[in-house]
C-alpha cells in the first residue's frame, strides 16, 4: 500500500488514516480503495454532507427539478453559483475520464464492502455558503463572483502530473497562501472551520480505526485540529441577519417616492421629469439584462414593466417576474436537466440550455435593474434639487 497522501494519526486510543485526495483523479479512487481493503476500519469518514451525498447518490434528481419553485424560493442565483463552481470540477472529470466525486463514492462502497460505518464528516453546504457570504463585504463578493464566472470559460487543461502535485503538501500550502492573500475573509469558513469540524466528526466517529476521504486541502488542518476539541453546534450556526439591508431597502424607495411626491407639489412638470427618468432608467436597464440572458420577447417586456415598481419594494424582485415568464414560455424539459453538466462547459450552452437561461434571466434582470435603480434614483435626486 502506497504510503503517498496517508497521513496516519494517534488521538487517544484510536488510531486515524487521513486520505488527501484531489476530487477528480483516478489514483485518488484508486488509494481509497485500497487503503479501506487494507486497514478494515471500523469507521470510513467522508468529506461530504447529507446534501450532497443524497446529490451524488441520486445524480437523475435534477430530473425532477421544478424551475418554478427555484425562482420562488429566491434559489436562482443560488443554483446558478452551484453550477458555475461544479463546472469546472466537472471538466476536469470529463479530461481525465472520470466521474466528479468518484473518490467519495468509492470511499462509500469500501465502507459497505469492509462493514464499516459510514460517517458523512462535513459541515452542512448551506451553512458554510452563509458564514462565507455573511464575512465578504460587498468588493469581496464582487471579486468571487466575477472569478467563480469567469472559471466557467476558462479553457487551460490541467496535466495528471498537475493534479497529483495538488495532493502534495508544499504545493497545498503554498495555493493556499495565494487564497488567503486574494480572499483572507473566505479562509476562515472555507477551511479553517470546516478542518475543525471535520477534526471532530473524525474523532468522534466509533472504533478504534478510523479511514476518512478528505480533499488534500484539509488534511494538514485537520492533523492540527484533531487533538482539539470543537462544539459542532457553534461551528454550525448561520450567521444572524442583520436589520440594516432590510432597512435600507425601505428607506431607498421611500425616499424615492417621497422626493418624487414633493417634487409634483412644487413643480408638477419635474416630478414628471423624475418619473419618466425612474421609469426608464430601472426599466429600460432591467430589459437590457433580459436581453444579454437571450430572454423571451414577453420576458423581456416583463422586465421592463415590472422593474420600476419592484424597485420600490424590497422584498420584490424583477428577475423572478421576467424567470417565470421565460420559464411558462421556454420551459426546461427533462433533457435540458441531463445536458447541465455538459452545457455548462462553453458559453454556448450555458446560454442555450433552458434551465441555465432562465436563472441567467432572473439574475440579469436582477443585476440591470439594481444599476438602474441607482442611476434613476441619482436623477430623482438631481431633478429634485434643480427645482428647490
Amino acid at each position: 500500500m502506497s504510503e503517498e497522501n496517508v497521513t496516519k494519526l494517534i488521538v487517544g486510543d484510536k488510531e486515524i488514516i487521513l486520505i488527501g485526495t484531489a476530487h477528480v483523479s483516478k489514483q485518488s479512487a484508486e488509494q481509497v480503495k485500497a487503503v479501506i481493503e487494507a486497514e478494515r476500519p471500523d469507521s470510513v469518514c467522508i468529506e461530504l454532507d447529507e446534501q450532497r451525498y443524497q446529490s451524488i447518490m441520486d445524480g437523475s434528481k435534477w430530473k425532477e427539478t421544478d424551475i418554478f419553485v427555484v425562482i420562488k424560493e429566491k434559489k436562482a442565483s443560488l443554483l446558478l453559483m452551484n453550477l458555475a463552481i461544479s463546472s469546472f470540477q466537472n471538466r476536469l472529470a470529463k479530461q481525465f475520464d472520470i466521474k466528479p466525486g468518484q473518490e467519495m463514492i468509492q470511499g462509500i462502497e469500501s465502507a459497505k464492502d469492509a462493514g464499516a460505518e459510514l460517517i458523512l464528516a462535513d459541515r452542512n453546504i448551506q451553512t458554510t455558503f452563509s458564514r462565507i457570504w455573511h464575512n465578504l463585504g460587498f468588493v469581496g463578493k464582487s471579486q468571487i463572483l466575477m472569478s467563480v464566472i469567469f472559471s466557467i470559460f476558462d479553457k487551460e487543461e490541467v496535466t495528471e502530473e498537475d493534479l497529483e502535485k495538488m495532493k502534495s503538501k508544499d504545493m497545498l500550502n503554498s495555493v493556499l497562501a495565494d487564497f488567503t492573500e486574494s480572499f483572507p475573509k473566505l479562509k476562515t469558513p472555507l477551511i479553517d472551520e470546516r478542518d475543525q469540524y471535520l477534526a471532530q466528526k473524525i474523532k468522534d466517529a466509533p472504533g478504534k480505526k478510523v479511514v476518512a476521504v478528505l480533499g488534500a486541502a484539509h488534511v494538514p488542518g485537520i492533523s492540527k485540529e484533531i487533538h482539539n476539541e470543537h462544539d459542532l453546534e457553534k461551528l454550525s450556526e448561520k450567521p444572524p441577519k442583520s436589520k440594516w439591508p432590510t432597512i435600507i431597502g425601505w428607506m431607498i424607495p421611500l425616499l424615492i417616492v417621497g422626493l418624487i411626491v414633493f417634487t409634483f407639489f412644487m413643480n408638477p412638470s419635474a416630478g414628471l421629469d423624475q418619473t419618466i427618468s425612474w421609469f426608464l432608467w430601472t426599466g429600460s436597464l432591467g430589459a437590457i439584462g433580459t436581453i444579454f440572458a437571450l430572454g423571451h420577447p414577453l420576458a423581456v417586456l416583463t422586465s421592463f414593466v415590472a422593474a420600476p415598481f419592484t424597485a420600490l419594494h424590497p422584498l420584490l424582485a424583477v428577475g423572478w417576474f421576467s424567470g417565470i415568464v421565460q420559464a411558462y414560455f421556454r420551459r426546461p424539459h427533462v433533457s435540458d436537466f441531463e445536458k447541465l453538466s455538459e452545457d455548462v462547459f462553453s458559453i454556448k450552452g450555458f446560454w442555450n440550455n433552458k434551465v441555465t437561461r432562465v436563472l441567467l434571466v432572473v439574475v440579469l434582470a436582477n443585476l440591470g435593474a439594481s444599476i438602474g435603480t441607482f442611476i434613476g434614483g441619482a436623477d430623482v435626486i438631481r431633478i429634485f434639487f434643480k427645482n428647490l
